[in-house]
């Protein structure tokens, strides 16, 4: 019974170790370009919801990240890599129109058309 129970609580802190934590942007600090879950010095690695919808890696912004208005319009879409606005990317001011200055494809932070 000890043995199986040893192992039943080993599987269980590996599956939550390795599950990255949810939790809404509003509870991110930015310290040194990182983000941080309040209170800690780790850099956050896991998925944010609500008006901001993406993941992070070792604090840095990457993959697909949506973000809201505060009206629930869409604000803007597009990737990142590393850290850096990476690839197509679309702003929608808050009435819904295009944000034309915003759209656009980007690579390392910087607006290639």
């Amino acid at each position: 019974m000890n043995k199986t129970l040893t192992t039943f609580f080993t599987v269980l802190f590996c599956l939550t170790s390795s599950v990255g934590w949810s939790l809404e942007y509003k509870e991110l600090i930015k310290r040194d370009g990182l983000y941080y879950k309040k209170f800690t010095d780790v850099p956050f690695t896991g998925e944010i919801t609500g008006q901001h919808k993406g993941l992070f890696k070792n604090g840095k912004k990457e993959g697909s990240f949506i973000e809201y208005w505060n009206n629930g319009q869409l604000f803007s879409r597009g990737n990142w890599k590393n850290g850096k606005m990476d690839g197509s990317w679309v702003g929608y001011k808050r009435d819904g129109t295009l944000y034309k200055t915003f759209s656009g494809t980007f690579k390392n932070d910087e607006k290639i058309n």
